[in-house]
């Protein structure tokens, strides 16, 4: 196993850990409620996002216990937003990381229901993390806030892929949609890690550039995915995008040039970094495990 996988597996260790803790069992009344959060948040995700902040974390030397709370919010709004993308209203599907969406398992009333409530322990997560000053929870709040909202966030770049469904949607108003839909919780990720770990303003720049270009590359690379691989290996339906024909870089350019553009975005991924003068061999394996995911 490569220091990198050690890293994954030991950050997916701890944000379960620090998520078991912080969402009611499923024991706790109202019961299905709980039963339905649980059921889509420990589905198996690969625990992407809080790995980023712990990344980040770790290069501005954030000691674990101060960003642990952020990455289980992090997570939680992420699963939120998985729970309402696949309802029947929006892009209606019934897989979701290798098992029975939320609403298929339950129904859409409860589904509703689980994000909502995923959201909002997000954001009690931060604001009661006594690790941290008001003052730095207050940041976090904020960054998060803006990255699962509006007008540049995720819940913006969903109106817009639903759109653009159908149309032929410029390079320019794809990539938009990708930056906002993935990318701005993705590159919220990276700033938080510098916030907690108090970089220096030219270094929190650097992050936030390159965790806004990291967030572009993993979307890209799930557009090739989405196409390349099967339902069985994705855990979700394959070849949604085409079938719902979606704004999507393979939809216009092919495969192998959205491939050559995921590894252009890749170097320029790497490159924000140099900027930083710490350790950054984990930051830039982390572009090219993204990267490689397609390869």
């Amino acid at each position: 196993m490569s220091e990198l996988d050690e890293f994954l597996s030991e950050s997916v260790r701890i944000v379960d850990g620090s998520l078991d803790k912080l969402i009611p069992s499923a024991e706790t009344a109202p019961m299905r409620l709980h039963e339905a959060i649980r059921w889509s948040l420990f589905a198996g995700g690969k625990r992407f996002r809080p790995a980023l902040v712990f990344a980040v974390g770790r290069t501005f030397d954030a000691p674990m216990e101060k960003l642990v709370r952020t990455a289980a919010a992090v997570e939680m709004i992420h699963t939120y937003s998985l729970i309402h993308d696949d309802l029947p209203s929006m892009d209606n599907d019934d897989l979701r990381r290798g098992r029975l969406t939320c609403h298929k398992k339950f129904d859409e009333a409860t589904a509703i229901l689980a994000g909502d409530v995923l959201e909002t322990l997000a954001f009690q997560a931060v604001a009661e993390d006594a690790s941290l000053s008001p003052d730095m929870r207050v940041i976090l709040i904020a960054e998060l806030a803006k990255a699962a909202g509006t007008p540049a966030g995720m819940v913006a770049g969903q109106q817009l892929d639903l759109e653009a469904e159908g149309k032929d949607a410029p390079i320019a108003e794809i990539e938009k949609i990708h930056r906002l839909k993935t990318g701005a919780l993705i590159a919220a990720c990276g700033r938080a890690g510098a916030i907690i770990g108090e970089g220096y303003t030219v270094e929190a720049h650097a992050i936030s550039e390159y965790a806004a270009n990291l967030g572009l590359l993993f979307q890209v690379t799930d557009d090739i995915l989405d196409v390349t691989q099967t339902t069985e290996d994705l855990g979700k339906t394959a070849q949604k995008d085409i079938a719902a024909n979606k704004a999507t870089y393979p939809s216009v350019f092919g495969i192998e040039e959205t491939k050559a553009l995921a590894r252009r975005l890749c170097d320029e991924t790497i490159l924000k970094l140099e900027p930083i003068d710490r350790p950054k061999k984990l930051l830039v394996d982390i572009a090219v495990h993204i990267l490689e995911r397609c390869s």
